[in-house]
């Protein structure tokens, strides 16, 4: 499984939205500034985490985004799928993937399916606020 750009920058986003006081909006521009990454970026990313209601907007001259909830309340999983939708290993093992018309001789499957079971059990225990230490403090 390998994680996008958008994955990797939409925690980086989170982490920035994290690191300022509560009922404070964040301008994209700020977070741009803070993080270099274009705002172009930022805009694409902000959606999809303003959909799943990660993150709350204001409007105006103080306005932009901030935290729905504590960081402490946020696991990286469920950032990541706001971004890419479930996180599998491969297509098959998807919710709604169509039934693999080899599953019932695929030898492999029980590693796949294994391995999405780590993947997901690990991303959904790492909180925003265990990555806000140190930057390897989620290792």
């Amino acid at each position: 499984m390998k994680f996008s750009t958008k994955d990797r920058y939409a925690l980086r986003l989170m982490l920035e939205l994290s690191n300022h006081p509560s009922d404070e909006f964040v301008p994209l521009k700020t977070v741009s500034e803070h993080q270099g990454i274009s705002l172009k970026y930022l805009e694409q990313i902000i959606t999809p985490l303003s959909r799943a209601g990660l993150v709350v907007s204001g409007r105006g001259s103080q306005g932009g985004y901030r935290l729905a909830r504590p960081a402490a309340e946020y696991t990286a999983g469920e950032i990541l799928r706001a971004i890419e939708g479930e996180l599998t290993s491969i297509p098959c093992l998807a919710s709604n993937a169509e039934i693999c018309p080899r599953r019932g001789q695929c030898l492999t499957l029980g590693f796949w399916a294994g391995l999405n079971d780590v993947i997901n059990r690990y991303a959904d225990s790492v909180t925003l606020e265990d990555l806000r230490g140190t930057p390897d403090a989620a290792l």
